[in-house]
């Protein structure tokens, strides 16, 4: 086994897209993780189909890299603020952070996010600025914004005083000064040999591992991931596991694995500073602890942030259901919810008076729509409502409080008016503006409930040149009424297949959200009526035949594109009285109550 003295743990903390899963590539070609000849895909820490897909990282993983005598065991962190579960987790693992920052962006909100998380847990970051290479890079103005952003972060002294490395990952080379000749990625490993401690615990100590993620295999069950913090574990021990609620359970260890590059490795025993994966507990949760039969002590658990958006999942009521998906029964959805709560510690599952409906409370849009994307990837059909901020009472006062983000626009100058328009209706307020070359990078404070709707609509007015990013700030006053969408629906007026003719007629009425040919039902939204009313259509209207033979009188119909939206686009569209329905292959927008004379009784009603 490696003696815990030639261990390094160390996590990779940054913003979306500055490229950290990138630079664990570099880091995997440097130390010969793979043969020469050997075919490995690009970001090889993304093994999720939609983490691909969006070019993010949305789960922590966890792997290990051989150099100079040393076992790097590095964690892959989420770069999202709507995972940050995932992040406050992991980083109980590791004894220092590589701080990884765009040369050109400098610091942006995620970045912020998780480095307070990392600061509060006393690590000390290693500063790596990525991207050199890249045209208008600006490193040396990029380490003087990491500085202020420690700063104003409250790093101690011991904190700020931060090596700096300067790479870039494409290009497969870091640098001690920026001036130096590349020469591969070894300067990097040798600043984490130097300035990355080397892991408390003793391995003579009564055994503590922490679990702090989870995963699950078919043949042997539940497997608990974490770092071994004392002691040392074998395969065939028996383990006390202590409960969040001080409750001790005697178990097995059937199996121990350790981390190589990608892989899985079968270990027969691993010691203090190792971070390994175990089964044979079946009902372990993140936080537990797993500790010696003749002294259970428990570490302390991880607190993890409170959610702030909530959305109602529900079984699929529609005409269709049951056309598309396998599981459409509420006991299903239940049983899926269940399971995702095993290893989502920010997510919360929450019963209704209604049997087919749940809360699903999580740290963001994106939190939930990537669980309600992967739900209908594994063959689920579900409804899920509008996203909705969670309202606190504050205890003291008793007023009505609700969640605020620090939003960071960038857009170019020209499109700063519309923007800052919008957004002051929706109740942010400024607090910084800074203009460089020809773009403007506006910093400010929105009620969650402002962006709700508004990402979407910032595209439109920036012609796809602004760029939101957004991290969650505090709780704070409730701020009264949020603007609404504008605009009302066009509803199908009754079951049918839509028709290029009808489409074609209607389209001074609205946009159109469907082709010709697609199934259609009663109280489905195909479209968005030009004015603030719901407008019900009539999509399935077939030409007359006539015995016209004149060159006039039969024109070709001619269409306007549909618009197509997202999952994402979908759920910030609808509106409070309206659901998305999702199926493995579609994604449809409905109101609640799909008959006509129905709404309007229930509109009578609330009125």
């Amino acid at each position: 086994m490696t003696p815990i003295e030639k261990f390094r743990n160390i996590a990779i903390i940054a913003h979306v897209d500055h490229g950290k899963t990138s630079l664990v590539d570099a880091m995997f070609k440097t130390a010969h993780v793979f043969r020469d000849n050997q075919r490995v895909q690009e970001q090889a820490m993304d093994s999720n189909d939609q983490e691909r897909e969006r070019g993010i990282t949305i789960l922590a993983k966890t792997t290990a890299i051989h150099w100079g005598g040393y076992r790097f065991n590095i964690v892959d962190t989420p770069g999202h603020a709507d995972f940050g579960g995932e992040v406050e987790r992991v980083l109980s693992m590791v004894d220092s952070v590589l701080l990884v920052v765009d040369a050109f962006d400098g610091p942006m909100p995620q970045t912020k996010f998780v480095t307070r998380k990392a600061l509060a847990l006393g690590l000390k970051p290693i500063v790596v600025i990525n991207k050199v290479d890249r045209p208008g890079s600006r490193p040396m103005w990029t380490q003087d914004a990491v500085f202020e952003l420690l700063i104003e972060l409250g790093a101690h002294d011991e904190q700020l005083d931060f090596p700096t490395v300067f790479t870039s990952a494409k290009l497969g080379y870091a640098l001690h000064n920026i001036n130096d000749n590349p020469e591969g990625m070894d300067p990097l490993f040798d600043t984490i040999v130097k300035h990355c401690p080397r892991p408390k615990g003793d391995p003579e100590k009564p055994l503590q591992m922490q679990m702090t993620l989870m995963d699950y295999n078919d043949f042997v069950g539940q497997i608990g991931i974490g770092r071994i913090f004392n002691g040392t574990i074998k395969i065939g021990d028996q383990v006390a596991l202590v409960k969040r609620d001080g409750a001790i359970q005697q178990h097995k260890v059937t199996m121990l694995y350790g981390f190589e590059g990608l892989s899985r490795v079968n270990l027969t025993e691993a010691s203090a500073g190792n971070i390994i994966a175990l089964a044979g507990i079946p009902d372990i949760r993140v936080g537990e602890t797993i500790a010696s039969l003749e002294n259970p002590v428990g570490l302390p658990y991880v607190d993890i942030d409170e959610p702030t958006i909530s959305m109602m999942f529900m079984v699929n009521t529609g005409p269709f259901s049951g056309q598309d998906g396998k599981y459409t029964q509420s006991r299903r959805i239940r049983e899926r919810l269940t399971k995702e709560l095993q290893h989502n510690v920010a997510l919360r599952v929450e019963d209704t008076e209604n049997a087919d409906s749940w809360k699903v409370s999580g740290r963001g849009e994106l939190h939930l729509s990537v669980l309600i994307e992967t739900m209908r990837r594994e063959n689920f059909e579900l409804c899920v409502s509008r996203p909705e901020v969670i309202i606190h009472t504050n205890p003291v006062t008793g007023e009505k409080e609700e969640p605020y983000e620090d939003l960071q626009v960038d857009v170019p100058d020209t499109y700063m008016g519309v923007v800052m328009e919008k957004l002051g209706s929706r109740k942010a307020e400024m607090q910084d503006m800074s203009n460089e070359m020809g773009r403007v990078r506006l910093h400010f404070k929105i009620p969650s409930r402002g962006l709700i709707g508004y990402r979407s609509e910032c595209l439109t007015d920036t012609r796809g040149e602004g760029i939101l990013n957004s991290t969650f700030s505090h709780y704070g006053p409730y701020r009264g009424d949020m603007p609404s969408r504008k605009n009302g629906v066009l509803i199908s007026m009754d079951a049918c297949e839509s028709v290029g003719f009808a489409i074609m007629n209607l389209e001074d009425r609205g946009k159109f959200f469907i082709h010709p040919g697609t199934k259609c039902y009663e109280g489905m939204i195909v479209g968005e009526h030009c004015r603030d009313n719901d407008l019900v259509v009539n999509v399935a209207k077939a030409k007359k035949l006539s015995n016209m033979r004149s060159s006039g009188s039969d024109d070709a119909t001619r269409l306007t594109p549909p618009i197509e939206h997202t999952l994402e686009q979908a759920l910030e569209y609808i509106d409070d009285d309206e659901l998305v329905e999702v199926t493995p292959n579609f994604i449809r927008m409905r109101k609640k109550v799909l008959g006509t004379n129905d709404r309007k009784k229930s509109e009578k009603r609330s009125d």
